[in-house]
Formats: C-alpha cells, sequence, structure tokens
C-alpha cells in the first residue's frame, strides 16, 4: 500500500464511522416519524432524511474506494488520488456536520 500517515488513516476510519452514525440516525429518525405522523404530513422532513442518508452514503463509500485505491497503488499513490482523498476528506467532514445539523433540527420539530 502506499503510505498514509497514521494521522490521515485515523481521520478516514473516524469519519466512516461518523458517516455510518448520520445514516443510522437518519434512517431511524425517518422510521419513527413516518410511523408517528405518515408521509402526507412529513414528507419534507421524510425527503430531507432520505437526502441526508444518501449524502453520507455517497461520502463514506467515495472514503472507502479512494481508500483502496492508495492500497492497491505500488510503490506510491498517484497525486491526483491522492488530492482526491483530500478532497473527499474535506467533503466529508461537511457532509457530517451538515447531516448531523439536519437530523438534530427535524428531531426537535417532530419528536417528543
Amino acid at each position: 500500500m502506499a503510505k498514509l500517515s497514521d494521522e490521515t488513516l485515523t481521520l478516514v476510519f473516524n469519519l466512516q464511522r461518523r458517516l455510518l452514525q448520520r445514516i443510522n440516525e437518519a434512517t431511524a429518525t425517518e422510521a419513527i416519524i413516518f410511523e408517528q405522523f405518515g408521509e402526507e404530513e412529513t414528507i419534507l422532513e421524510l425527503q430531507q432524511l432520505q437526502n441526508v442518508r444518501e449524502r453520507a452514503t455517497s461520502s463514506y463509500s467515495r472514503l472507502y474506494t479512494l481508500l483502496l485505491r492508495v492500497a492497491e497503488s505500488q510503490p506510491t499513490a498517484t497525486s491526483a488520488t491522492l488530492d482526491l482523498l483530500a478532497l473527499s476528506i474535506e467533503q466529508a467532514e461537511a457532509t457530517d456536520a451538515a447531516s448531523e445539523a439536519s437530523v438534530q433540527d427535524i428531531k426537535r420539530n417532530w419528536m417528543p
């Protein structure tokens, strides 16, 4: 594997864990709101939660794929791959923060 710093690997793995948490939280929140209020009354919120899941899933998959590409690179990863990984890390951090805020906002408005 092309060498990534321990700091970078830890950052990516922590981001993946947080993204999985967002996916789980959005899915659970969607199920609770749908069960309690139905689809017609909460269609916008259900769509927002679905968007949260899709964005978090996309970020998670991108990080996974890029790490795999780096692991398969010998003796070093290309600068383009490393640049894409750095960009994906930034985007995943933004996605995580926005996703968390969206889910918390919906929970405040719809869950006791």
